[in-house]
């Protein structure tokens, strides 16, 4: 499985969750998360600040991206021929409603015989549950960044539109 933005609040619960699952886990971060990022779990770690995940002759079974500036072909370029995409969360530079990719993924996924998913978040009670067993037992442990004051939030979120966020952000209230 490949995670993009494994160093981010989603990508380490990704990370976590596929490691206690089983999976093999490569991680792609910039150089200031990549032992974040092993130290979660990832097996394997890209710098995409050093290379590019089109280089690598590894094609995945899973890729899971939560990075959101890799186009559709791209994505699929990475996966095995019967693989499974998972766009999270939109993406910037002016997008419609930063959808692009993923309702492109939706259009293209029938034609094709990798399947393209994305995510549009409906917590399930047995998930949540899930998660809280694999919390409690500390197989799955929440990666927090920084704390932010409600005071503090404006700069909260030009912190995390820098893209610089290891983990979660929290703001206290």
């Amino acid at each position: 499985m490949l995670v993009i933005g494994a160093g981010g609040g989603v990508g380490t619960f990704a990370v976590q969750l596929a490691t206690a699952s089983g999976a093999t886990v490569t991680g792609v971060c910039s150089t200031s998360k990549v032992d974040l990022v092993r130290s979660i779990g990832a097996h394997d770690v890209i710098d995409y600040t050093r290379e590019d995940i089109a280089d690598r002759p590894c094609r995945y079974d899973v890729v899971i991206d939560t990075g959101g500036d890799r186009s559709v072909g791209q994505l699929r370029a990475a996966l095995t021929s019967t693989g499974t995409i998972v766009i999270v969360g939109g993406e910037g530079g002016g997008q419609v409603l930063g959808l692009s990719r993923q309702l492109q993924a939706i259009a293209l996924s029938p034609f094709v015989r990798q399947r393209l998913g994305v995510v549009f978040s409906s917590p399930r009670r047995t998930d949540l549950e899930l998660l809280a067993v694999m919390l409690a037992d500390g197989r799955v442990v929440p990666v927090v960044d920084r704390r932010f004051t409600l005071d503090e939030v404006p700069e909260a979120i030009r912190h995390l539109r820098a893209g610089r966020a290891r983990g979660k952000v929290v703001i206290v209230v």
